[in-house]
């Protein structure tokens, strides 16, 4: 049977944490004179109080944490996190509509990216910083996932590492999970510092230095300026936020065997070694294009095809150039990279280079299998070997992740139904959603936004976000009737 004390004293906390959190921008709001004094401090006070009551009311239950209870931990409290964070853009009248508030809101806390805001330079600075904040929060809680949750419930990315204990690899460079937590959230929280330094000192205010630096390292996308990162056509500010995008979509343990010197282990991993492969090639490719179809020089191609292509696979969404504009060609290998992700153990969305590296392993044994049926013939990864039900959770999860590609492309459709480029529209809007990226194709291309998506596919991709923020399986097992069986 569920412990639902235990799932309401723990969600409540999480509440109660984003509630104060919320206060955090209060300074920025009297130092500019927004008005929206009230409208932060009243949300904060919702968000803390209700969290309060469920913690308070539920601080006697039992603490056992099984399964059922982690799935309904991360579940509700991603859900609740997304609706609670809506209220400064509802309190301030920054969105009048619940519907907006709250896509921007879980768009921001799945380090998604994609906007509903015309026009962004006339948001108040505390409630950007807030939405940026968000992402922020989103990207140090899949921190937390990745660490201490999903490897309990056999799910996500990091149990592709063959770990049997919970931690990032099977390779735990710490025995305790807490104590890994906070080395992460260390090696988070300094990147971003670092980045901000950076940015200010290069020549960004450190108001837009702050929250480029906050998104980017979430691998969010958010951005101050309605025309993204192409609003700072600079060379200084563009290769170190191309940069850190690359260094958030890389696991977290190999950046602290980095940082710690052990460079070995860090070439050890088949993973990093795949996503640099793919930054490398499609940034080459990309830029002899850029280079032949436009007026751009040398450095220019490069430097577009690089922030364009890094912001795509570490599905960050920041954009510094009209990217359908290249060639057609080009366009379709974007959409494509949708569906790539950067590293598993990374604050990235999507599938997961990992998943992608694992099945294309195992098609091209399944030939060598053909010829040698009674052969033992095993996948590696890192020199270790996948276990079975390992290969079997990655098909099935690629399967799934199809299923609802194709689903969700059919019912935008029909929602989108009537207006222009429906079809691009429909698979952009759907595959950049559930892979937590931001910008897609048609139009809601790098140039657009999602305002004019009717209600209904709003919600539609809010779902997408979550499930695909949350690797599927976190949401779509509440929906199954073995979950909710007494035994």
């Amino acid at each position: 049977m569920v412990n639902f004390g235990i799932v309401a004293n723990v969600t409540g906390v999480i509440i109660m944490v984003v509630g104060f959190l919320m206060l955090s921008t209060l300074p920025l709001s009297w130092y500019y004179a927004t008005n929206d004094n009230l409208a932060i401090i009243s949300a904060s006070m919702v968000t803390v109080l209700t969290g309060g009551s469920l913690w308070f009311f539920n601080r006697m239950a039992p603490k056992n944490i099984g399964k059922r209870e982690g799935y309904l931990i991360v579940a509700l409290a991603w859900i609740a996190t997304g609706t609670f964070s809506a209220l400064p853009y509802l309190f301030s009248g920054t969105f009048t509509e619940v519907t907006n508030a709250l896509f921007e809101s879980v768009s921001g806390l799945t380090t998604t990216g994609a906007s509903v805001i015309n026009d962004i330079e006339a948001v108040p600075k505390d409630i950007l910083l807030w939405r940026s904040m968000t992402q922020w929060i989103g990207g140090m809680g899949i921190i937390v996932l990745t660490v201490a949750i999903f490897p309990l419930l056999g799910i996500g990315g990091v149990e592709l590492f063959v770990a049997e204990a919970p931690g990032p690899t099977s390779d735990k460079f710490h025995p305790r999970i807490k104590e890994t937590a906070k080395r992460l959230w260390l090696i988070y929280v300094g990147l971003t510092v670092v980045l901000i330094l950076i940015l200010r000192f290069n020549g960004m205010n450190l108001f837009d230095a702050t929250n480029h630096g906050l998104t980017t390292m979430a691998t969010g996308g958010f951005s101050t300026k309605n025309a993204s990162i192409a609003h700072f056509d600079l060379p200084a500010i563009q290769y170190p936020i191309i940069i850190f995008m690359f260094l958030a979509g890389i696991n977290y343990t190999v950046i602290y065997y980095a940082l710690n010197g052990n460079f070995k282990k860090v070439w050890k991993s088949d993973e990093f070694k795949t996503y640099l492969f793919l930054v490398v090639l499609i940034t080459l490719i990309v830029a002899i294009v850029i280079f032949n179809v436009t007026d751009h020089g040398v450095e220019k191609s490069f430097r577009d095809a690089a922030f364009q292509v890094i912001s795509l696979i570490t599905t960050t969404g920041f954009v510094s150039a009209d990217y359908t504009s290249w060639t057609p060609g080009v366009t379709m290998l974007f959409f494509l990279m949708l569906f790539f992700g950067a590293s598993a153990g990374s604050t990235s969305g999507g599938i997961k280079i990992i998943r992608h590296l694992v099945f294309f392993k195992n098609s091209i044994l399944e030939f060598k299998r053909l010829l040698h049926p009674r052969a033992i013939i095993r996948i590696k990864i890192d020199n270790q070997v996948v276990a079975p039900r390992i290969l079997t959770h990655i098909l099935v999860f690629l399967l799934i992740y199809l299923i609802l590609f194709i689903v969700g492309s059919v019912l935008m459709a029909i929602i989108l139904s009537g207006t222009d480029q429906v079809l691009l529209t429909s698979i952009g809007a759907v595959a950049t959603s559930l892979g937590n990226v931001g910008p897609a194709i048609g139009a809601l291309g790098p140039m657009d936004n999602f305002s004019e998506v009717p209600m209904i596919g709003k919600w539609l991709l809010v779902f997408l976000m979550l499930l695909g923020r949350l690797e599927l399986f976190t949401i779509l097992i509440l929906f199954t009737p073995y979950f909710w069986k007494l035994n």
